[in-house]
């Protein structure tokens, strides 16, 4: 585990370069935007059809600096729904206005954009070779956090910023988790988990086929619809199988998902498969503990080295009440990190399923799955002796 801090001061505002003001993008912004592009970049090109979709997606930022009547750049931010995390997706300078001091300025209207809309994070991602944009991002109070590599085009690294763009006095302790993304709609809940057994022991070597194996061992079989999701019980059952200690945490005695079930059919298979977890963890006298899991649990468990997976619902996220399995990565004063392993949520990158800040008062609901409102957790341990 290792703390990500933050400055705790906020450069000065800047005053606009003499000449320039800044308006928000519309549609008739359209065809400038395109030319635009084409004059800064020459790969990794946002398309007309990317822009015309940002300009139509309401929570998100794209700031145009303008001198009299001709576009001198631009940002675009992206706030992804249910989080409190933005990132910088593009930002160009047309090159007969560089050294302005255009980049800095705009920087700054956009971190104030996303800090009015609740963000505390802003993110972004800088080619390893431009190093005029690290100077200046590094001027801005940014701090590397991560590393990517062979991202662009030119196969370039992607050095990974972020700034926290409400200030407060604290770290935040984050937990080096490997995020791996889930290769079906239907296995969030062994993604998640191979993420947790990989980071607590360097042999175990997750893949596609134990992808498929991990959801056979802990599948509901059935769900409201398609395939069925992974059972709480299941999942701890299935680290247990491979050494692992393990707890689960959920506030309901009875059968899970129920209440989302309309085929009747489908009912009494689902119980059945529930009461034989439930005999299978008594039999190896795992924990389960039948309350809520409370933030506090899960900070405790996360400080003493296992890792959490916990069930939300992505409502908040994509506006489908879907149960859903991602791991904790992270806690600080205001926020619970995670791990999400399904890029589809966000409709991004697998940069924007990774530390996801999630405010603590978000989690809360988040974390409270249909209209039982259930709350369940498994809580893994590293194997007897690990470590």
């Amino acid at each position: 585990m290792h703390n990500l801090t933050q400055s705790s001061k906020t450069p000065p505002m800047l005053s606009a370069p003499a000449g320039l003001h800044y308006a928000e993008a519309t549609l008739a912004d359209l065809d400038a935007l395109v030319e635009l592009e084409q004059r800064c970049f020459t790969g990794d090109r946002l398309s007309r059809r990317s822009f015309r979709r940002w300009l139509t997606t309401p929570q998100d930022i794209l700031l145009l600096a303008w001198k009299e009547q001709l576009l001198a750049g631009y940002i675009l931010v992206l706030c992804h729904r249910g989080t409190r995390l933005a990132r910088v997706y593009s930002l160009a300078v047309d090159p007969d206005f560089r050294g302005m001091g255009i980049a800095a300025w705009l920087m700054q209207l956009a971190e104030q954009r996303a800090r009015d809309s609740g963000r505390l994070y802003m993110r972004l991602e800088v080619s390893s070779e431009n190093k005029g944009a690290i100077r200046l991002y590094e001027s801005l109070g940014y701090k590397q956090f991560g590393l990517y590599h062979d991202y662009y085009e030119d196969h370039s690294d992607a050095l990974r910023y972020q700034k926290r763009i409400r200030v407060f006095q604290g770290d935040t302790q984050h937990s080096a988790i490997p995020w791996l993304c889930q290769n079906t709609l239907f296995t969030c809940g062994p993604a998640s988990l191979m993420m947790a057994l990989t980071s607590l022991d360097a042999d175990y070597q997750p893949s596609l086929q134990e992808e498929l194996r991990l959801w056979r061992e802990a599948t509901t079989i059935f769900m409201t619809s398609g395939h069925g999701g992974c059972h709480p019980m299941g999942l701890a059952l299935a680290a247990q199988a491979r050494g692992f200690s393990t707890s689960v945490w959920v506030n309901q005695t009875g059968p899970l998902f129920l209440d989302g079930v309309r085929d009747e059919t489908k009912k009494p298979i689902m119980t059945a498969v529930h009461n034989d977890f439930c005999a299978q963890l008594q039999a190896l006298e795992v924990p389960v503990h039948y309350r809520d899991i409370r933030q506090q649990d899960l900070i405790e468990a996360f400080r003493d080295g296992a890792v959490p997976i916990i069930l939300i619902s992505t409502y908040r996220m994509d506006s489908k009440k879907a149960p859903h399995w991602v791991v904790m990565s992270g806690f600080d004063d205001e926020c619970i990190y995670v791990h999400d392993p399904d890029p589809e949520t966000y409709g991004q990158s697998a940069i924007d399923c990774q530390f996801i800040p999630l405010a603590r008062s978000d989690f809360e609901l988040m974390t409270s799955f249909g209209r039982n409102r259930l709350r369940t957790a498994v809580i893994v341990h590293a194997k007897t002796g690990a470590g």
